[in-house]
Protein backbone atom coordinates (compact mmCIF):
# COMPACT_ATOMS: atom_id res chain seq x y z
CA UNK A 1 0.00 0.00 0.00
CA UNK A 2 0.94 3.44 -1.32
CA UNK A 3 1.75 5.97 1.56
CA UNK A 4 1.60 9.16 -0.94
CA UNK A 5 4.40 10.81 -2.88
CA UNK A 6 6.97 11.80 -0.01
CA UNK A 7 9.79 12.89 -2.13
CA UNK A 8 10.47 14.70 -5.59
CA UNK A 9 13.67 14.30 -7.37
CA UNK A 10 14.56 17.39 -10.01
CA UNK A 11 18.08 16.50 -12.31
CA UNK A 12 20.37 19.48 -12.37
CA UNK A 13 22.94 20.05 -14.37
CA UNK A 14 24.05 23.30 -12.28
CA UNK A 15 23.87 22.80 -8.93
CA UNK A 16 24.57 25.85 -7.46
CA UNK A 17 22.35 27.95 -9.57
CA UNK A 18 19.55 25.58 -9.00
CA UNK A 19 20.06 25.68 -5.52
CA UNK A 20 19.83 29.86 -6.00
CA UNK A 21 16.38 29.66 -7.50
CA UNK A 22 15.38 26.39 -5.02
CA UNK A 23 16.03 29.03 -2.20
CA UNK A 24 14.77 31.86 -3.75
CA UNK A 25 11.40 29.96 -3.92
CA UNK A 26 11.93 28.43 -0.59
CA UNK A 27 11.56 32.31 1.27
CA UNK A 28 15.76 31.03 2.14
CA UNK A 29 14.63 27.99 3.81
CA UNK A 30 18.51 26.64 3.51
CA UNK A 31 18.90 22.56 2.90
CA UNK A 32 18.47 19.94 5.37
CA UNK A 33 21.22 18.17 2.85
CA UNK A 34 24.02 19.91 0.52
CA UNK A 35 26.28 16.89 -0.52
CA UNK A 36 28.01 16.60 -3.91
CA UNK A 37 25.30 14.28 -4.98
CA UNK A 38 22.58 15.44 -3.53
CA UNK A 39 20.70 18.62 -2.30
CA UNK A 40 17.35 18.03 0.21
CA UNK A 41 15.01 20.10 1.72
CA UNK A 42 12.30 19.07 4.05
CA UNK A 43 9.04 21.15 3.76
CA UNK A 44 6.08 19.97 6.42
CA UNK A 45 7.65 16.48 5.62
CA UNK A 46 7.68 16.87 1.86
CA UNK A 47 11.55 15.78 0.33
CA UNK A 48 12.28 17.83 -2.45
CA UNK A 49 15.59 17.34 -3.95
CA UNK A 50 18.43 18.66 -6.41
CA UNK A 51 19.99 15.62 -8.47
CA UNK A 52 23.61 17.32 -9.61
CA UNK A 53 24.14 15.44 -13.09
CA UNK A 54 20.86 13.28 -12.99
CA UNK A 55 20.68 13.92 -16.38
CA UNK A 56 23.40 11.81 -17.24
CA UNK A 57 22.16 9.27 -14.88
CA UNK A 58 19.13 9.17 -17.64
CA UNK A 59 16.72 11.68 -15.55
CA UNK A 60 14.61 13.94 -18.34
CA UNK A 61 12.95 15.82 -15.78
CA UNK A 62 11.30 15.33 -12.28
CA UNK A 63 10.44 12.21 -11.03
CA UNK A 64 8.32 11.33 -7.89
CA UNK A 65 8.72 9.16 -5.65
CA UNK A 66 5.95 7.29 -3.48
CA UNK A 67 5.93 5.70 0.03
CA UNK A 68 5.66 1.75 0.13
CA UNK A 69 5.07 -0.91 2.54
CA UNK A 70 7.06 -3.60 0.54
CA UNK A 71 9.17 -2.56 -2.40
CA UNK A 72 9.67 -5.30 -4.43
CA UNK A 73 6.08 -6.75 -3.91
CA UNK A 74 5.17 -3.16 -5.49
CA UNK A 75 7.71 -3.19 -8.21
CA UNK A 76 6.37 -6.74 -9.16
CA UNK A 77 3.02 -5.92 -8.93
CA UNK A 78 3.48 -3.24 -11.28
CA UNK A 79 6.01 -4.89 -13.80
CA UNK A 80 2.85 -7.33 -14.20
CA UNK A 81 0.66 -4.26 -14.82
CA UNK A 82 2.37 -3.66 -17.93
CA UNK A 83 4.98 -1.51 -16.59
CA UNK A 84 8.94 -2.01 -17.55
CA UNK A 85 11.82 -1.65 -14.77
CA UNK A 86 13.73 1.37 -15.04
CA UNK A 87 15.82 0.87 -12.20
CA UNK A 88 16.16 -1.87 -9.75
CA UNK A 89 15.99 -1.70 -6.23
CA UNK A 90 18.78 -0.46 -4.55
CA UNK A 91 19.75 0.82 -1.00
CA UNK A 92 20.29 4.52 -0.67
CA UNK A 93 21.85 4.55 2.82
CA UNK A 94 20.65 3.39 6.21
CA UNK A 95 18.51 0.60 4.60
CA UNK A 96 16.39 3.18 2.55
CA UNK A 97 15.31 1.38 -0.79
CA UNK A 98 14.55 2.93 -4.02
CA UNK A 99 13.83 1.88 -7.74
CA UNK A 100 11.96 3.15 -10.62
CA UNK A 101 10.03 2.04 -13.13
CA UNK A 102 8.46 3.25 -16.78
CA UNK A 103 4.52 3.48 -17.39
CA UNK A 104 3.20 1.97 -20.92
CA UNK A 105 3.69 5.75 -21.54
CA UNK A 106 7.27 5.53 -20.62
CA UNK A 107 7.05 7.82 -17.55
CA UNK A 108 9.43 7.38 -14.90
CA UNK A 109 7.90 6.81 -11.03
CA UNK A 110 9.86 6.03 -8.14
CA UNK A 111 9.21 4.27 -5.37
CA UNK A 112 10.74 3.83 -2.00
CA UNK A 113 10.69 1.74 1.07
CA UNK A 114 11.81 3.32 4.35
CA UNK A 115 13.63 1.42 6.64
Amino acid sequence: MSEGVKTVLFPVRDVEAAKAVFNALLDGLEPIADAAYYVGWNIEGQDIGLVPNGHKAGMTGATVYFVVDDINATMKAMLDAGAQANEDVRDVGGGKLVATIKDPDGNVIGITQNP
